[in-house]
């Protein structure tokens, strides 16, 4: 890393510090632990559907290989593929909001998509789903 020549050592340290810092703060929102999903999702909740969407529990799981996420809106569980670890906060954040709203709505209806468009990233992450599937030579994948 190159740093200015009239930065002091001391504010040297204390720069790469916080850049440290904010770059592990990122990782985190990038590859959050299941306490930190179940959070986001009650944030997100809140955010876009007026908190009516309620998870009980939202988790990581590896056994989805042709979905994003799943949920079953009687004991409000969320499940979310191991393969968007990684991946921008975005796009983690509308595969939440997707499963929430099924916590509401559980069919792809009209009533469905109006919801997850109050996401304002929704078309872009789905979008960018979808080239990642491609990408990854894979079929389309659902939520």
């Amino acid at each position: 890393m190159l740093l200015p020549a009239w930065l002091s050592g001391e504010d040297a340290d204390e720069w790469v510090s916080r850049m440290l810092d904010r770059l592990a703060a990122k990782e985190r929102r990038r590859r959050p632990t299941e306490e930190g999903l179940l959070e986001r999702a009650k944030e997100l909740s809140a955010k876009y559907l007026d908190g009516k969407a309620q998870p009980v529990s939202v988790r990581w799981v590896d056994n989805q290989q042709h979905r994003w996420g799943s949920c079953t809106p009687e004991n409000g569980t969320i499940r979310i593929s191991t393969r968007l670890k990684g991946l921008p906060e975005w796009v983690i954040n509308y595969v939440i909001i997707h499963e929430l709203v099924h916590l509401l709505v559980p069919s792809h209806g009209a009533k469905f998509w109006a919801l997850v468009e109050q996401y304002p990233k929704a078309e872009r992450a789905r979008g960018f789903l979808e080239g990642f599937s491609a990408a990854a030579h894979t079929a389309p994948e659902e939520c």
